[in-house]
């Protein structure tokens, strides 16, 4: 029998777990910190062995392969120790990779990367497909292939699981942006995060595909220096007319795949922005590849509403608008949202910093924000970069503090905007529990 240690005893490790154990694995879940009682609770229905607060080594290196959480850094001892034993250390998206034969599209980037996994599943959903999402969103793909197969996934992918893959090879990969962000992980060499996101087309053959951001010079220079299998589809809001092209002209999507044409205007969208017309193009090319109606296509994406934690307006209160934009966690997702704002603006960022270079955002700051509000453990990089810039500037470090300093700031048509540009680790659990936790705070002053 086949012994499969893992590390991490969250959503990735306890779905590859419920898969192992199905494919009959002698399985052994390890966590450095404590499992959350969800979890244990799903370990122990599938009788799955497991540790929390520590690591034994005599049980994990028993295994000839090792599956760890994406969280997990690759240079951490015990993992070089393992792979000096010539033990396999592998993510949960390459473990689930050979038990599943369905259709496999795989979207990464810096930014986008969540509403283009969301935009293309209300697409294939409404078209009645067997679909869903998974990898960086809602339950892990391990735990899906095992739990409930569909025909289709349609899997988030960080650069962090990207790094632990050998096999694994999506249909139709996107790759929405590529910007600094989590350089920590990555030695503070941008090169060696976009090489990362590269992984995702590096087993595709000639009969997949690669939609790519043709707007940014970090991919196309990638895409200049190294050959790839995969039918290369651009997308650019600036190329000529062309086949196998993803265009953005005027108001309108044209898109032209092997002489199959498609147009759709953007105005009808819910979501607005270069950004999320970018989001549209990707997403309705990959429909197109499946060979979706077009009335599908069109009638899907105008009822397509935008996804949580990203531009989100929350509420109107007293002619001031909130917006809850916690998902943008890196200096280029902060940028659009910067960009789109329309009012005077106050701002929330702050948090765990990735190695941010904050002087990008400079010119939208000048122009965009009238007070800054910082929400962090330590802000010496913000208040460096704007403290001369703008005309009022704050530390919290609560976002109850931090909203109703916003409330007390603001005037009637102002906007304020929590867009972090930043990690939230250091005073929150997630991205997702700070902008609940602002859209908490936000209602309460109603």
């Amino acid at each position: 029998m086949q012994k499969l240690s893992i590390l991490g005893g969250g959503e990735s490790g306890v779905g590859a777990a419920v898969l192992a154990k199905q494919q009959g694995y002698v399985v052994f879940v390890s966590d450095k910190s404590s499992i959350k009682p969800k979890y244990k609770a799903v370990l122990d229905k599938h009788q799955i062995p497991w540790e929390e607060q520590r690591h034994t080594e005599e049980k994990i290196f028993s295994a000839s392969t090792i599956v760890k959480s994406p969280g997990i850094p690759d240079d951490v001892p015990l993992l070089v120790k393992a792979k000096q034993k010539g033990i396999s250390v592998i993510s949960e998206i390459e473990f689930a990779f050979p038990f599943t034969k369905s259709i496999l599209i795989g979207i990464t980037g810096s930014n986008g990367k969540t509403t283009v996994t969301n935009m293309i599943y209300h697409i294939l959903k409404n078209a009645g497909l067997s679909v869903s999402m998974a990898g960086n969103i809602g339950d892990s793909f391990a735990y899906q292939v095992a739990t409930r197969p569909k025909e289709i996934y349609v899997l988030e992918l960080s650069s962090f699981q990207l790094d632990g893959i050998v096999n694994f090879r999506p249909h139709i990969a996107i790759i929405t942006s590529i910007t600094p962000d989590h350089l920590d992980r990555y030695n503070y060499v941008f090169d060696n995060y976009v090489n990362s996101k590269f992984n995702i087309t590096k087993n595709q053959t000639e009969t997949d595909y690669l939609i790519y951001n043709a707007d940014e010079k970090s991919i196309t220079d990638w895409l200049t220096n190294h050959s790839i299998k995969a039918q290369k589809l651009p997308m650019s809001s600036h190329s000529p007319p062309n086949v196998n092209t993803i265009r953005k002209e005027n108001n309108s999507i044209e898109i032209n795949i092997n002489n199959k044409k498609f147009s759709m205007s953007l105005e009808n969208l819910n979501v607005q922005g270069e950004h999320n017309a970018k989001n549209a193009m990707a997403s309705t090319a990959a429909a197109r590849l499946l060979k979706i109606r077009k009335d599908t296509i069109r009638e899907s994406m105008e009822s397509f509403q935008g996804v949580e934690h990203r531009l989100e307006k929350v509420q109107e209160i007293e002619q001031v608008t909130f917006i809850n934009d916690s998902k943008a966690t890196n200096i280029n997702a902060t940028y659009y949202a910067l960009d789109s704002m329309k009012h005077p603006t106050i701002w929330i960022l702050g948090g765990e910093d990735k190695g941010n270079d904050y002087h990008e955002l400079l010119p939208l700051v000048n122009e965009k924000v009238k007070s800054i509000i910082c929400l962090g453990i330590d802000n010496s990089k913000i208040i460096a970069a704007y403290g001369n810039i703008v005309d009022e500037l704050f530390e919290t470090t609560s976002m109850d503090e931090a909203v109703s300093m916003a409330m007390h700031l603001a005037e009637p048509n102002d906007q304020v905007l929590l867009s972090p540009a930043c990690a939230s680790f250091d005073l929150f659990e997630n991205y997702e529990d700070r902008g609940r936790q602002f859209k908490e705070a936000v209602r309460n002053l109603a």
